[in-house]
């Protein structure tokens, strides 16, 4: 089967599930991290699977890789805010996005290492 489509893609799909789980349970954060902390673990986990989709129709393959190594790193960032959430004792409800944010990580890390081997 041909990927024509990022939504094809299960590193998208899980991406996108990630920032579905924080759009949810961000919604349970203190008010006075709407602007803060809200905001910016938002706009981190949306930044995965938009750099994903970006990156899937780049034509070369450094190009390609240069979009997934920045979800990697908006990854990274919303990882802190995890920790951040945990440290200050908020409450996230008991979805395991860590651990989805690790599933994200390694296929992030195999798509980019795919594209390498085939260079």
């Amino acid at each position: 089967m041909s990927i024509e489509r990022f939504e094809q893609l299960e590193v998208w799909r899980t991406a996108h599930s990630l920032a579905l789980n924080v759009y949810r349970t961000t919604n349970g954060l203190p008010k006075e991290e709407k602007f803060g902390l809200t905001s910016q673990m938002r706009r981190a986990a949306v930044s995965v699977p938009a750099n994903i989709a970006e990156g899937f129709k780049r034509r070369g393959r450094a190009d390609k890789a240069h979009f997934y190594n920045i979800a990697q790193g908006s990854l990274e960032e919303l990882r802190y805010y995890f920790i951040l959430c945990r440290d200050l004792e908020y409450d996230l409800g008991n979805v395991d996005m860590v651990g989805q944010a690790d599933k994200v990580s390694r296929m992030l890390y195999g798509l980019i290492q795919s594209l390498h081997r085939s260079a």
